[in-house]
Parts: structure tokens; C-alpha cells; sequence
């Protein structure tokens, strides 16, 4: 399947326009604070916009609708989870962050319990950012291989040769502008599609509730069932969601380099609240556009035998879009997936620069950062090609499983540093390995849903590490 000429002209017109942009921003780059914070001059609703664009990837603007589309709109919960986290970040962490001048979040953990933990923590989200990414990369690769006719592999390796260039030329400042365009893009390309959808739909917005009720209630959103086996409760949404979140926005230097991006922490913690209640929305305008397309399907179906069910949007995109239209739909899904791509290996780069400098032995000029950071970039970009081509199921599902398998030791370590003044390296270490394992341990032998695995293992580390200091410290004290 192919898509038109004209929108073809669309798509690849605006990627060379990003392309660009960073290029543009390159010259503006002195030192690792350009490169890596923007020089803390973006204004607190453009980070907004930015966080969100960060955290909303292609995975996520075909994941979710086909939630929806295969069974309901009860993911919202886990939505609710978020706003509840970032009060939290914002209450906790961000104090921490803006008593030092810090590039990573990792080196508020040096501060608290030494490099070797740094390391630690380092490693952790290198590793967690680099497998949810590859989730990612794989998503992107379905819309274009949807839309171009060509195999998955193959369009892994054009979008990320696309995003490695776009990155390497550009630094934060240009993501965090670039961000901006394309969130109002894709916004607008998503409400679009809704008031396309709603128009071709026989019966209109009455077709839809009476098809929704009759098959399966695909318009519910609360589910108070205490099933730790059920993925989406208000509970594992409203508990999970929130650990998940100060997690992901509190720990993973993603996000945190957003916030430490701001010109102040008043301006950091207005930008996090805001990108909460801007994320409740979109989330809520993606799962009813997976509800009218299940209702739509009914009456022109969309998949063909062995189709998966994340390829339903790209599907209507190019079949029922009008020509024109279809070009700058596929082009804001594609510019905010290699947005956030481009922000990823941002962070990744930031984190392989800053977090081991002192592992090497040597204290680099912000020149040789700078070229350092970008070789690192395209480093990266390599892994991410070999990981985007891997089966990953699900693909909303499964990067939120993977991301939720290491996070809750992270999330344990930044939380024995914030309210356990007792806490020692060795104890967090050993709080951390055992955080780890207990959510391994969960996931091989029972059948918790993965909305819990984060709260789990931060639990756990967090009991684990206070624990093994106070062991420690009394034997120190009677020997």
C-alpha cells in the first residue's frame, strides 16, 4: 500500500524542514549546557509542550487507539496515575534538583551516596531508556511501512538515519522548539481525524454510544475491581500509574533534563503539573479515536486476516483520509516520533557523557564534549536500529511493561536518598539488586499485572536498602 505523490511531497517537505531547524540551532552551541539544557532559556508552557511531546511517542498515538479499538477506554486510569505522580515529583524532587547545578539527574545521587551509585543508577536508565526506545522505533517502523509499502526493516533504518541526523546537528534548544510545533501538530492532526471519523460514521456520535454499548461496553473507564491480575483498575491506574510516573518523570533523565532545563524550579514545576492535565486529554481524544474506529470497522472493516491491531490508524490514515490531508497526518506522527527519538539520544548521550567522566579518568573541555556527545549520538542511534527490530507484541504494552521492569529500583534509590538520611551506598546497592529481583520474581511466577511491578520494586528496595544500613551500621558500631 502506498500512499499518494502529493502527500509523499508533504511528509518528506516537513522532515527536511526539521532537519533543518537543528542545523539552524547547531551554530547557537558552546558548551554541554547549550547542548544538553538549552542554556535554561526556554519559557515554562514551551517545556510543557516539550514534556508532553517527549513522552508521547508514535507508540503512543497508534498504541492507544488500538486499546480502545480492541477492547476499552479503561487505560485512562493509569492516565489519572500521572497527574497524581508529577504533584509528587514536584513536591520531592525537584527541591533536589535545583540545589546544585546539575546536568543529569544522577548527579544528585554522586551528591547523596557517591559515583559508584551514579553508575549504578546511570547504567539502569541507559539500559531501561535504550529497550523502551527500540519498543518505540518499532512503532514508528509500522506507520511507515503502512504508508510506504516497505518492509519493517527497512524503515527502521530510514527513521532512525532520519532522527540520528536530525539529532547530531541539533541540540536541546532545537528540541524543545521543535517539540512545540509538532505537539500543536499532531494535536491538531488528532482532533482531525476524530471530526473525520465522526462524520463518516452512519448515525454519528448516537451510532457510536449504541455500538459501544453493544459490544463489549468500549466506552468504560473505571474498572474498582482489587485483581492485581487485571492490567488496568482504578487502583493499579490511580497507585501504579503514580509510582510509574515519579519514575519516569522523576528518575529517567528523559524527562528530568526537561525539567532541569527551566530557568527556575518554580517555572520547572509549572511546566511538569501542566504537561499533566495536557496529557489527560490527549490520552482521553486518543482512546475515543480508537472507539470510533472500532464502530467504524463495522461498517467498512479495516484490518485483513493476520493484521495487528496497532496498524488500525495508519490503515485509515492512508485508505479514508483525503489526499493532502493524509501527508500532513502521517507527517506530524512521524515528526513527533523522531522528535522523541531525538530527545532519547539527547539524554542517552548526556548520560554516557556526564555520568562516566569521572570513571575515565579524565576531565574533558566543553569542547570535547560537545564532540564527544555527538559521536555518542550516533552510537546510540546504531543500537536503537538493532532494537526497533525485535518482536515486541503489543507495542503500548509492551513499552510500558519493559520500562516497568527496572524502574521501581530506580525510583526505590531516588526515594532512600530523598527521606532516608540514615541510607549508605552499600545499602541502596544492595536495596536496588533486590528491588530488581522481586519484579523479576513477580513476572516469572505470578500473575500481577505489570501496572504494579514499579510500586513493587521501589517498595522493596526502599525496605531492602534502610534495612542492610542499619545492619551494617550496628555491626560497624559493636565491632
Amino acid at each position: 500500500m502506498h500512499i499518494h505523490l502529493l502527500d509523499l511531497a508533504i511528509v518528506i517537505v516537513y522532515l527536511l524542514g526539521v532537519t533543518a531547524l537543528g542545523v539552524y540551532f547547531r551554530g547557537k552551541q558552546r558548551d554541554v549546557h547549550d547542548y544538553f539544557l538549552g542554556g535554561r532559556t526556554a519559557p515554562w508552557w514551551a517545556l510543557a509542550f516539550s514534556i508532553v511531546a517527549t513522552e508521547t511517542s508514535t507508540l503512543t498515538i497508534i498504541g492507544t487507539p488500538a486499546l480502545a479499538y480492541a477492547g476499552n477506554m479503561t487505560f485512562l486510569q493509569w492516565v489519572f496515575g500521572y497527574l497524581v505522580g508529577r504533584y509528587l515529583i514536584s513536591l520531592f524532587f525537584l527541591p533536589g534538583y535545583f540545589r546544585g547545578d546539575f546536568l543529569t539527574a544522577y548527579a544528585v545521587i554522586e551528591k547523596r551516596f557517591g559515583q559508584r551509585m551514579r553508575t549504578v543508577a546511570a547504567v539502569t536508565f541507559l539500559t531501561t531508556r535504550t529497550l523502551a526506545e527500540g519498543v518505540r522505533v518499532a512503532a514508528i517502523a509500522l506507520v511507515v511501512s503502512v504508508a510506504l509499502g516497505t518492509s519493517q526493516r527497512l524503515a527502521v533504518f530510514i527513521v532512525i538515519a532520519l532522527t540520528v541526523l536530525y539529532t547530531f546537528e541539533g541540540g536541546m534548544k532545537a528540541v524543545i522548539w521543535t517539540d512545540v510545533a509538532q505537539f500543536l501538530l499532531y494535536l491538531l492532526g488528532s482532533v482531525v481525524t476524530f471530526g473525520v471519523l465522526l462524520h463518516r460514521i452512519p448515525g454519528g456520535w448516537n451510532e457510536v454510544t449504541q455500538a459501544a454499548a453493544a459490544n463489549g461496553h468500549k466506552l468504560q473507564v473505571f474498572n474498582f475491581t482489587w485483581n492485581l491480575a487485571t492490567i488496568y483498575t482504578f487502583w493499579s491506574g490511580v497507585i501504579g500509574g503514580a509510582f510509574f510516573t515519579m519514575a519516569s518523570h522523576g528518575t529517567d533523565q528523559t524527562i528530568v533534563q526537561r525539567l532541569l532545563a527551566a530557568r527556575n524550579q518554580r517555572d520547572s514545576r509549572r511546566a511538569l503539573l501542566a504537561s499533566g492535565f495536557i496529557v489527560l486529554f490527549q490520552f482521553s481524544l486518543f482512546l475515543l479515536v480508537g472507539v470510533l474506529l472500532f464502530v467504524f470497522a463495522q461498517h467498512w472493516p479495516l484490518l485483513g486476516p493476520g493484521d495487528r491491531a496497532d496498524s488500525i490508524l495508519p490503515h485509515f490514515l492512508i485508505r479514508e483520509m483525503p489526499t493532502g490531508l493524509v501527508g500532513l497526518l502521517l507527517a506530524s506522527i512521524l515528526a513527533i516520533a523522531m522528535s522523541n527519538a531525538s530527545g532519547s539520544l539527547n539524554s542517552l548521550a548526556a548520560s554516557s557523557v556526564l555520568d562516566f567522566a569521572t570513571l575515565s579518568g579524565r576531565k574533558a573541555d566543553p569542547a570535547a564534549f560537545l564532540r564527544l556527545s555527538r559521536r555518542m549520538t550516533l552510537m546510540w542511534g546504531g543500537l536503537l536500529i538493532l532494537f526497533g527490530l525485535l518482536p515486541w507484541g503489543h507495542l503500548l504494552e509492551a513499552g510500558l511493561r519493559v520500562a516497568s521492569l527496572p524502574f521501581g529500583s530506580l525510583l526505590g534509590l531516588f526515594l532512600l536518598g530523598t527521606f532516608d538520611s540514615r541510607a549508605n551506598a552499600t545499602g541502596s546497592l544492595v536495596g536496588m539488586f533486590g528491588g530488581l529481583a522481586s519484579v523479576l520474581l513477580v513476572l516469572g511466577y505470578t500473575k500481577i499485572a505489570f501496572t504494579w511491578y514499579v510500586l513493587i520494586g521501589s517498595c522493596v528496595t526502599f525496605a531492602l536498602g534502610a534495612l542492610v544500613t542499619r545492619v551494617f551500621a550496628q555491626r560497624a558500631a559493636t565491632s
